[in-house]
């Protein structure tokens, strides 16, 4: 049974979402018949590029949600406690603004190797813990190599327009699906699971998806 996941590596509880899900999937009697597939999602893809001075994430969220800067490292402050509570260490401080288009790319790549939930987690630790800035291409090849891929791998990804063309595709499907935000879980295209749910709740979802899709998968085989 398949379970697809919208995600953005830039956003906080996208990774506290990898881990609930985690969580309820190695309690899941079943794990070995899922079929997990990370999705692109881009919280905010007007960021440029290359930005002409680099604002701190309090003072970007701060903008971007209408909120006073004192509000927004409040904010930061309760997602670094919720981070925590599954395991996750955020250093906000030392966070880098920027495009994860390029970075997606990457995983639309690592994808096809059997890597997407290895590029998935090389880049949101990247990210929340170690502070790298994922819009500079030399940390991109790096980690990009970190994940298992060839240095030539990388450049192909950063550089052949497929794989920009799977980002947007995906985005689509989610627009077509509904979504306003990620991480956003679909099981067996017929339930969705919004935000980072405790792992209680996702392990309910697959048990029920789960039983509607044995009965489909033994009617399918019958002769």
């Amino acid at each position: 049974m398949k379970v697809e996941i919208w995600s953005d590596i830039m956003c906080p509880f996208c990774y506290i979402g990898k881990r609930n899900f985690e969580a309820a999937l190695n309690n899941f009697p079943n794990k070995e018949l899922i079929e997990v597939e990370w999705k692109s999602f881009q919280l905010d893809p007007t960021i440029p590029e290359k930005l002409p001075q680099q604002a701190s994430i309090y003072e970007y969220v701060a903008e971007r949600k209408g909120m006073s800067y004192e509000q927004s490292r409040e904010l930061h402050q309760q997602v670094i406690q919720y981070a925590n509570s599954v395991g996750l260490t955020y250093n906000f401080d030392k966070a880098i603004v920027a495009n994860s288009l390029n970075a997606h790319r990457i995983i639309q790549f690592a994808k096809t190797k059997g890597l997407g939930d290895q590029a998935e987690e090389r880049f949101f630790y990247a990210y929340f813990t170690e502070g790298k800035n994922l819009g500079d291409i030399s940390t991109l090849k790096e980690l990009g190599k970190e994940i298992g891929l060839a240095e030539a791998e990388v450049d192909e990804a950063l550089t052949n327009p497929v794989y920009v063309q799977k980002v947007h595709s995906e985005v689509n499907d989610a627009q077509a699906l509904g979504l306003r935000g990620v991480p956003f879980f679909v099981i067996n295209r017929k339930y969705g699971i919004a935000g980072a749910q405790q792992p209680a709740e996702i392990g309910r979802a697959l048990e029920k998806a789960f039983g509607e899709w044995q009965q489909e998968h033994a009617s399918s085989t019958k002769i």
